[in-house]
């Protein structure tokens, strides 16, 4: 489809290749058609392409047709053997075809070179004005001075003054456009070959006599009409000339050298033509006039477009200053953005502190330079239940608001920074080790003061870990070593200043080694279950066990919990081994409970609790080791159900769940926590195990017995279960079991053992030791 065109244009070359050999007649009838099919291309080509701007092939179009009706009432008069008069209708169509041509070449959409439309113009009128020149000295001069050169037809040198303006409006064309799209070349060639078969027939018929068209005009006739076809029927005749230059409109002289040959050759060729007639002698007043007329108007265009070039100059001018204010603003721009973007490499910014890169720069740069001084660490204390109550616009708020006090603590006393997350971080330089320890002492007294955020008074207490300056070690053994002293305040119970120590370091890496080694023993089976019983107070009978963990690494001791569940519980270790605990201590105590109706205890860690697959990995326990739900206690701690936040909602949630099954739920170590008696009335639970420090020793004058007290008889109020840790004497039993307490458990009744000694125990059907005072 799109190849059409080309199509189009070999035939009508083979045509006109193929002309001269036909007979005249057929000639005659094969040039009218290849006349009349450039019109219906030009029809087909503007339906098929729609051109945006289809006025000039529309003008092009009537022009055409009027050489066509031209070309066809000429063959029917030749065929009829009419003889045509010297100046008829046929004539005036063909003299219509020039203007309209010149029309639609003079209004094809352009762009490119110019920014004026007169521009083009005007140079294409200079060089109009050479050519006339030379075609009048060439051609049209000899024959003025022998008329009876000139052929019969009285309008014979109309042709040629119409080939001017045609020529004007193809070179104006050729100027004007910077762009060559396909289409656009073709008429531009349609354009030459029209211009060249014209001065070919007027120079025969001046040399001749003859107004007969010599083959070589003819096939130029017909070769221009073609190439118009083909133009009209290449896609790109939509668009003609694209902007090959978008946006720019830098005008200019094109083709330099060629303008200014141009420019100087008209007066140079008049004069040559002046000494030429002078020395024949023959000189007429057209002689002088023409040759004038050609120079004068080549000047006043060339002053014309000097001043439009001016014109030109001008707005560059402006455009260029207008450009340079741009560019020195730019400039500014660029250098306040290449500050800003420095300062926001190189600190926080929320709080526009110095960040961790920096920090680390000036540790580096201390310790290269010797400082006698200090840095530490500070960490919000609770700061994630700030985020998770309120919201991280309330967190963002209250480091703001922290940023600003450590700020007016400081003093001007050393580099305040924010490495990141909810951490300070302090560099004292001067003064030595004192100056920083006083520094850190200071603000976390300062600290413990509340803080007023949107409203909200908030307590941000915080934890502190110091690293006295060493230059013998790198800035990050600095800040590891202060990392790990700001982890022991959080391990001592938060709100404390550690300072480092090798003692640290080695903790550290004991843990390091501990968790290692704890991966391990999970999969190489080194863990293993005891299990304590508990008494139900009331008959000193064993009801139910607690399941406690226990590590036998092969060929050394066994492992109590509290050496390795800390690490387990920082590792994120303990959510794999709660989940073999749980299926293992089902397993053991399914056919406990078969048997004797024993309960079964387990602990979880709040780590667990907060997997989204907790509720559901407690019941594939059950289903797969057949212990009925209401079999089981989950112990948890306090915090896991008085911290707020997400982690929370989510336990409670798996709790709920549970408790709907039959599960039942204990909290253990009340009362060691931060929380309050209240919520052993909102929360999900059903027993309270009373931690073994709270356990009285005598049943007078203890200050532990009236808080033992407070909690049985609240608990006993809202219908919870009671169970009392660490009962080692039968004096404790027998106040426990005067004060109403349930349930016990303790070294006095049995201490942990493996299931087997457990299971012997149970089947033994023997009762606990019967406590008497």
């Amino acid at each position: 489809m799109v190849r059409w065109w080309l199509w189009y244009l070999l035939t009508a070359v083979a045509v006109v290749a193929g002309g001269p050999a036909l007979p005249p007649s057929a000639a005659t009838a094969l040039y009218t058609l290849v006349g009349l099919s450039v019109v219906a291309a030009i029809v087909t080509g503007i339906r098929r392409h729609r051109p945006v701007r289809p006025a000039a092939w529309w003008t092009l179009l009537a022009g055409l047709s009027c050489a066509a009706v031209a070309n066809l009432g000429w063959a029917a008069l030749q065929l009829l053997g009419v003889v045509v008069p010297p100046f008829s209708v046929l004539d005036v169509l063909y003299y219509a075809m020039y203007p309209l041509i010149a029309a639609a070449l003079a209004v094809l959409p352009v762009h490119g070179r110019y920014g004026s439309p007169l521009a083009g113009m005007t140079e294409a009128g200079i060089i109009t004005c050479t050519a006339a020149v030379l075609w009048w000295t060439m051609l049209v001069d000899p024959l003025v001075i022998d008329p009876g050169r000139l052929p019969a037809d009285p309008d014979f040198l109309a042709y040629p003054l119409l080939d001017l303006l045609l020529g004007a409006m193809a070179v104006r064309l050729a100027l004007v456009s910077g762009a060559r799209a396909v289409s656009f070349v073709l008429v531009l060639l349609s354009a030459a070959a029209l211009l060249t078969a014209d001065t070919v027939y007027f120079m025969h018929a001046a040399t001749t006599g003859s107004v007969d068209n010599p083959p070589l005009s003819t096939a130029g006739w017909l070769l221009a009409n073609a190439l118009l076809g083909a133009a009209a029927l290449h896609p790109s005749m939509a668009r003609v000339a694209p902007d090959g230059t978008a946006g720019a409109q830098t005008e200019r002289i094109v083709a330099l050298p060629l303008y200014v040959v141009m420019v100087v050759l008209t007066p140079v060729v008049a004069g040559i033509m002046l000494v030429h007639e002078i020395r024949a002698g023959g000189i007429d007043e057209w002689d002088v006039l023409v040759p004038l007329a050609a120079t004068t108007l080549t000047a006043v265009l060339l002053v014309q477009r000097l001043r439009q070039l001016h014109r030109v100059a001008q707005r560059r001018a402006a455009d260029l200053d207008a450009r340079g204010g741009e560019l020195e603003a730019a400039l500014h721009s660029q250098g306040e953005l290449q500050r800003e973007l420095r300062h926001r490499a190189s600190h926080d910014p929320l709080t526009g502190l110095p960040n961790r890169l920096l920090w680390h720069e000036r540790v580096a740069a201390a310790l290269a330079g010797r400082a006698d001084g200090a840095l530490f660490v500070v960490d919000l204390d609770g700061f994630k239940d700030v985020n998770d109550r309120f919201g991280h616009a309330m967190g963002d708020d209250l480091l703001l608001a922290v940023a600003a006090r450590l700020r007016g603590l400081m003093g001007g006393t050393g580099l305040l920074a924010r490495p990141g997350g909810d951490e300070f971080a302090v560099l004292v330089e001067q003064g030595g080790p004192e100056a920083a320890i006083r520094c850190a002492q200071h603000i976390l007294r300062a600290m413990r003061r509340p803080v007023e955020v949107q409203g909200h008074e908030l307590f941000a207490t915080v934890s502190i870990g110091l690293r006295v300056l060493d230059p013998e070690l790198t800035a990050l053994d600095m800040l590891r070593d202060a990392d790990l002293a700001l982890h022991g305040a959080k391990a001592a119970g938060k709100d404390q200043l550690v300072l480092y120590d090798r003692r640290l370091r080695e903790e550290r890496l004991q843990r390091t080694r501990t968790v290692e080694r704890l991966r391990g023993a999970l999969a190489d089976s080194e863990l293993l279950l005891h299990y304590q019983p508990l008494v139900r107070l009331a008959d000193e009978r064993f009801v139910a066990v607690e399941a406690l963990i226990r590590w036998q690494p092969p060929g050394e001791r066994l492992v109590p919990p509290d050496a390795f569940i800390p690490a387990a519980e920082d590792s994120g270790l303990i959510v794999g081994i709660g989940a073999w605990v749980l299926r293992q201590a089902c397993a053991d105590a399914a056919p406990w409970h078969q048997r004797h109706g024993t309960l079964l205890s387990v602990n979880v860690s709040p780590r667990q609790l907060r997997e989204p697959d907790f509720a559901a990995m407690v019941r594939d326990a059950l289903a797969a080791s057949g212990l009925p739900p209401q079999a089981l206690i989950l112990e948890i701690t306090e915090n896991v159900l008085v911290d707020a936040g997400a982690p929370t909602e989510l336990a409670l949630g798996h709790l709920n769940a549970l408790r709907l099954a039959g599960v039942r739920v204990a909290v253990d170590d009340f009362g060691t926590g931060y929380s309050s008696l209240a919520y052993l009335r909102d929360l999900p639970i059903d027993h309270v195990k009373i931690d073994r420090s709270f356990m009285p020793d005598r049943a007078t004058g203890d200050p532990r017995l009236p808080l033992v007290k407070a909690v049985i008889d609240l608990a006993n109020g809202l219908e919870l279960g009671t169970i009392a840790e660490g009962v080692e004497t039968a004096e404790q039993a027998v106040l426990l079991r005067g004060l109403g307490c349930e349930r016990a458990q303790g070294w006095h009744y049995a201490r942990p053992a493996p299931a087997a000694e457990v299971a012997r125990l149970l089947a033994a059907g023997r009762r606990a030791p019967v406590a008497t005072a």
